[in-house]
């Protein structure tokens, strides 16, 4: 379907993102309608209730979120001490990491933005303030309750990137997304799109696959 994707660099995985994610049911977090228009996606807002917080410029676009974010697979390494994550685009292995398929989802912008690399945890107290979109960030705890839509994606990701690239989970967060897992069962979008990037990246999300599989 797709040409076998090198992982180059992270241009390229996005480019390659852009064709897989062309059918998905809307955008990770809010479940937004997107409008793909070449390289670029557009939510409409509307379609899902989203109430621009503070940034409209990233309000009003799609980007590439990763699940697990690049600082917790990067900020151990010497170039990211040097610079950050432009440092790294020479590392090899960082920019492998950085362009698993399996890790990357369309979000709102503004909602990536936001999230930074903060941690996935389940918030009392915090009120969602996108409107309908029921995402809930602690900007002084640095943590974000994701919507219940993408909870179980999140935790088949993040036992998905512990598995193959030995990403640290404390135990709390191993328990949230076990939790997760469980309540959360795998979607038809969910099993397209696994079968859609091992199509092009060579390697499955067991997780996702086996789950996929057994509900045949």
């Amino acid at each position: 379907m797709f040409k076998k994707h090198s992982r180059k660099n992270f241009y390229q995985t996005k480019l390659i993102a852009i064709k897989i994610h062309a059918k998905t049911p809307g955008s990770f977090y809010c479940g937004c309608k997107i409008i793909w228009k070449q390289k670029k996606g557009i939510p409409i807002l509307s379609s899902c209730g989203y109430k621009i917080r503070k940034n409209y410029n990233r309000a009003t676009r799609i980007e590439w979120e990763h699940v697990v974010p690049a600082w917790q697979f990067g900020h151990n390494k010497k170039c990211w001490k040097q610079g950050g994550r432009k440092k790294c685009m020479k590392d090899k292995m960082y920019t492998y990491i950085e362009s698993d398929l399996h890790n990357i989802q369309p979000a709102i912008g503004e909602i990536n933005g936001d999230r930074s690399n903060f941690m996935y945890s389940e918030l009392n107290n915090s009120i969602s303030k996108y409107g309908q979109c029921q995402v809930k960030i602690d900007f002084k705890k640095k943590l974000i309750e994701p919507p219940k839509r993408a909870r179980g994606p999140i935790a088949r990701t993040y036992f998905y990137m512990h598995q193959k690239y030995n990403i640290v989970l404390s135990k709390n967060q191993k328990r949230l997304f076990e939790i997760w897992d469980r309540t959360f069962p795998v979607t038809f979008w969910e099993c397209k799109r696994e079968q859609l990037i091992f199509s092009v990246q060579g390697n499955h999300n067991y997780y996702v696959y086996k789950k996929c599989f057994n509900s045949k």
